[in-house]
């Protein structure tokens, strides 16, 4: 698969498809610009190729609507000062003034169009919108690995029009990290860390971490669940509604062993931080996780889980990190994912190799001032659950035919 560095972009208008779909604070400043910051290579290896730079993103969930609040306008004083260029802004991202705007670049400018997601055809995989956004460069260029595992005009349709295609560097990092994992020679033992609070988006990857994880830590809202199902009390902690098919699942998990037939390889918190409310200031006490009360509900991992998961992290060589182990967006029940992410920080800095993915995970990292130790950060939450999957996203397929 071809990436930047295979062409040269001379006079040549790059269409790099990227994720600048960044978090805000209340004050409309981005409060983690690492998306912006590892596609930065790639925009500017087209500009000293002597080329112009076209690029496209969406913002949030508008769902078809043109609504101020999420325009990639306010990207623009960013992008100027990391690229150290005057970056051009169109409103609308197809049509004749799109059209206009980027026949009068010229070799050197960058040109940001209007948020995709404005279009409802974005999420549609809809041709024409794909065809109408293809006109706008010579050579497309995929740097979005974020949302690469979706079906998406700017993702799988677009290339469809292009002879000259190619990945940029944010995304060979990403591919090249996880060949790496998968396939590279990692040591043992490998610790496999989930959390967050959707057990549908990640359950049907565990059984493909058994394959290769000596150790499976399974906390946050994703370990309720599984404590329910073997007979736990759990209160009212939060629980995802899911289907037969998830159920059964789910009990299938519970009945493997370790494929070298060694027990135990599951493990989840012992003890919880439970609220008796869902809010942050909500009155706590801490209580085994397979009892808790009713009118009560679990929100952080307790003291001895803390412990428990720290211990097993620190006699690990290779780690795989991916969501929160409590209620991270609450301050008072951040604790237990921060402390999680300082020991694999610590532990990276002895030799283990780490890759962390999911905004929430990374933000603790961030918290804690420990992210540069970690071995590999990758940009993508969903496309990393994919590729866990073991599957070719459809991004990354589109490219490659």
């Amino acid at each position: 698969m071809k990436n930047v560095n295979d062409f040269n972009f001379a006079d040549k208008v790059a269409l790099i498809r990227v994720d600048f779909n960044v978090p805000i604070n209340q004050n409309g400043e981005i409060s983690d610009e690492t998306r912006i910051q590892y596609s930065i290579p790639t925009i500017q290896k087209i500009l000293s190729d002597g080329g112009k730079v076209v690029l496209i993103s969406h913002f949030g969930r508008p769902k078809g609507n043109n609504i101020s609040n999420y325009s990639l306008k306010f990207l623009i004083p960013f992008l100027s000062k990391k690229l150290k260029v005057s970056v051009k802004f169109c409103e609308p991202c197809i049509g004749e003034k799109a059209k206009r705007e980027v026949d009068q670049l010229k070799n050197g400018e960058v040109l940001l169009l209007e948020n995709l997601r404005f279009y409802k055809e974005e999420e549609e995989e809809n041709e024409k919108f794909g065809w109408e956004l293809s006109k706008f460069g010579d050579i497309y260029i995929n740097d979005a690995f974020s949302v690469s595992h979706r079906f998406h005009s700017s993702i799988t349709v677009i290339p469809k029009f292009f002879k000259r295609k190619c990945i940029g560097f944010l995304m060979k990092k990403e591919i090249d990290n996880f060949d790496n994992f998968f396939y590279g020679k990692r040591k043992k033992p490998i610790t496999t860390i989930l959390g967050g609070s959707k057990i549908s988006s990640k359950i049907n990857i565990i059984k493909n971490l058994l394959i290769f994880s000596d150790y499976l830590l399974i906390g946050g809202g994703m370990a309720y669940p599984f404590i329910k199902k073997k007979g736990g009390n759990i209160g009212n902690s939060m629980t995802e509604k899911y289907n037969e098919k998830i159920e059964k699942t789910l009990e299938s998990i519970l009945s493997m062993n370790h494929p070298k037939k060694q027990p135990n390889m599951f493990f989840f918190p012992k003890d919880v931080i439970a609220a008796d409310s869902f809010q942050n200031h909500a009155k706590t006490k801490i209580c085994p996780i397979h009892n808790i009360p009713n009118g009560w509900r679990g929100l952080d991992l307790g003291p001895h889980s803390i412990k428990y998961f720290c211990n097993i992290i620190e006699k690990s060589k290779t780690i795989l990190w991916n969501g929160p182990l409590g209620v991270f967006e609450f301050s008072n029940f951040s604790f237990g994912t921060k402390c999680i992410a300082k020991k694999i920080a610590d532990v990276t800095k002895k030799g283990c190799f780490s890759l962390v993915g999911g905004g929430d995970s990374i933000a603790a990292l961030k918290m804690e001032k420990c992210e540069k130790d970690i071995s590999y950060l990758s940009t993508g939450g969903g496309a990393m659950l994919e590729i866990l999957k073991k599957k070719t996203l459809p991004g990354i397929k589109a490219i490659d035919i």
